[in-house]
């Protein structure tokens, strides 16, 4: 990657401070690219390396974002993040997880996610949004309420689609397998959402085809078993993935970022694995895709995978050399000094944090003190914080 070219295979070091001293014995030495470096990705500049993942909320009214969504993200931004990325919202109403999922299949959606949009803006973040369809693990009751239990008509559920009639587990419901003009449709509905996105005012798009969704269930030959243009052979399976991703560079504007997330495995035998993922991200990048944000697992229920701190980097290390593209990790990392290690080692560009946002809104600005730069608390906080007391 070039962005890593400045760095020798010794690890090359600059002498610098973060808060700017010089000549001092606080003098430590800093990689030329480290977590708190600016990312430019086409015409968009990340103030630092660090992302908020995308998490659902289920907390939506047809789809709609509410002020619990503005609150949420734009804690985030305030707290130092340089990217914040909307949860998964559903291109279409039967793409949804739950009911209480995000949409952006009308227009009616995209005022109130433009103020997240705006708002987020205002802090020196850059918003994204990861567009989805949940495919045959739609339909379910919001986590709090049972999950993965299938809704019922009457309690406000849907019947579900996927690429073949395989159930996600024994007690999910069977989906119907799409036909290609259905696949069609929900090609056009990806590129309408995206419409919307930047009609909101997102300057980052994220495909979602990871977690054991829609695009992802296309992609594993587990439950994928068709046998027409988009089953069978590899480059059959990822046809769906890489007309979205085609659709949506040709659409959005050139200096945007696009952006898709995928399980770089399945964690079973006979499913998708790392090496079809690095060929998936060399066809992707093929189209003009900036990013793979680089996640695992999510295809069946009985997968048993190695959870463990950074157990998911390797994966985005080896996308990264494999395809010669840019990549986001995540999956517990929870600690500022790791997150560094990530980016000066080379394994991903961008770090992705998800559920220790969720425990530490402020985890960015903690890491800029952490790793020794002076915290860019906004203007509200930063005359209080930095106060001394008297």
């Amino acid at each position: 990657m070039s962005e890593y070219s400045v760095r020798s295979k010794d690890q090359s070091m600059r002498v610098t401070t973060r808060a700017g001293q010089a000549g001092t014995e606080h003098d430590r030495k800093v990689p030329e690219i480290d977590l708190l470096s600016p990312l430019k990705i086409r015409s968009v500049t990340f103030r630092n390396r660090i992302a908020v993942s995308p998490m659902c909320q289920y907390s939506a009214q047809d789809g709609f974002a509410n002020d619990w969504h503005l609150v949420h993200l734009g804690s985030r931004a305030v707290g130092g993040a340089a990217l914040v990325v909307v949860e998964a919202t559903a291109v279409t109403a039967d793409g949804r997880i739950t009911p209480g999922d995000l949409g952006i299949w009308k227009d009616e959606h995209i005022e109130p996610l433009a103020r997240i949009a705006r708002f987020v803006h205002t802090q020196g973040a850059v918003a994204g949004i990861q567009l989805a369809h949940a495919g045959r693990k739609a339909s379910c009751e919001v986590p709090w309420k049972g999950g993965e239990g299938l809704l019922t008509t009457e309690a406000g559920g849907w019947s579900v689609v996927g690429p073949s009639a395989i159930p996600f587990a024994e007690t999910s419901p069977v989906p119907r397998p799409l036909g290609e003009a259905e696949i069609d449709t929900i090609v056009t509905a990806f590129e309408t959402g995206a419409r919307r996105a930047l009609a909101a005012g997102f300057k980052v798009i994220e495909i979602h085809a990871a977690h054991g969704y829609l695009l992802h269930e296309f992609l594993s030959p587990i439950s994928n078993q068709r046998t027409d243009l988009y089953g069978g052979s590899m480059e059959n399976r990822m046809r769906f993935l890489l007309r979205v991703a085609e659709r949506l560079r040709g659409l959005i504007p050139e200096e945007m970022p696009l952006f898709v997330r995928i399980s770089a495995t399945d964690w079973v035998e006979g499913g998708w694995d790392l090496e079809q993922s690095v060929e998936l991200a060399i066809r992707l990048k093929g189209l003009g895709v900036d990013l793979i944000d680089v996640s695992s697992g999510g295809t069946v229920p009985y997968a048993r995978i190695p959870v463990a701190k950074g157990y998911q980097v390797p994966f985005a290390r080896r996308i990264r050399e494999g395809a010669d593209i840019r990549t986001g990790a995540v999956g517990l990392i929870t600690e500022p000094h790791f997150a560094d290690e990530i980016v000066t080692g080379g394994d991903a560009n961008l770090v992705f944090i998800a559920r220790e946002m969720l425990r530490e809104p402020y985890w960015a600005a903690k890491a800029q003190q952490t790793l020794g730069e002076e915290p860019a608390w906004p203007i509200q906080y930063g005359y209080a914080v930095k106060r001394r007391a008297k």
